[in-house]
């Protein structure tokens, strides 16, 4: 099978491979990880009120959300959300949002729910005295949440959030269905031009595999180094 294993092919296509592919996924997964922290902290505070309606909420949304394939999601939000965009503005037909838009608001919404079990879990990790004795100094429940009790949840979770977005980045590539040229788009569509789909192929898994791999390692440093600094 390696015998007419054509390398040409992979140096030719590497300054688009990576130029667009690689930089629309890194943008991607960039944005939808920001996105997605920011929503997930919230969902973990709504989940750790006091009110029992906001908690329902927010474990709804985290179990529906986790129990639904990604790439069924995809489909949705690409189909739904100009109608719902529509619905929103009352225009009069559906609001183009683009592919893209699309992807990056599924994305947000989908790993929203796995970032908020993580920062849900790091803000428990807190010793119950942290809070009470901010309460004692005179701090209101937000300025406790900013400056005593996420500060110290978010460097606690912080492996296993990087972790998460590992996971998203490899995720990433599914937005293929939308016909965006992500980094696997484009070893696809270089493949299928040039009808060289083993060496293209390849070549992303290696590229996949290789960034995940150095990722996670320094994951496990940074790990090690957290539990020196505790």
């Amino acid at each position: 099978m390696f015998s007419n294993f054509d390398f040409g092919v992979i140096i030719r296509a590497l300054p688009y491979l990576f130029y667009e592919g690689m930089t629309f996924t890194l943008l991607l997964t960039g944005l939808a990880a920001l996105g997605g922290l920011v929503f997930g902290t919230a969902i973990a505070l709504m989940r750790l009120s006091g009110y029992k309606i906001l908690g329902r909420i927010a474990g709804v949304y985290v179990d529906f959300m986790r129990s639904l394939p990604l790439v069924l999601v995809i489909f949705w939000f690409y189909f739904l959300v100009p109608y719902i965009g529509q619905w929103v503005t009352g225009a009069s037909r559906p609001i183009s949002v683009g592919a893209f838009a699309s992807s990056l608001i599924t994305f947000i919404m989908f790993e929203a729910a796995y970032f908020s079990e993580i920062m849900r879990a790091g803000i428990q990790s807190i010793s119950r005295g942290q809070p009470a004795a901010a309460n004692a100094l005179g701090l209101t429940y937000a300025q406790t949440m900013r400056y005593v009790v996420l500060p110290q949840a978010f460097r606690n979770m912080l492996p296993v959030l990087i972790t998460q977005t590992i996971v998203l980045f490899q995720d990433t590539s599914l937005v293929y269905v939308l016909s965006i040229t992500d980094f696997l788009g484009a070893a696809s569509k270089v493949a299928q031009r040039d009808g060289r789909l083993v060496e293209m192929y390849l070549f992303a898994a290696i590229v996949y595999f290789t960034i995940s791999c150095i990722a996670s390692f320094g994951v496990r440093r940074l790990q090690a180094r957290i539990a020196i600094i505790r």
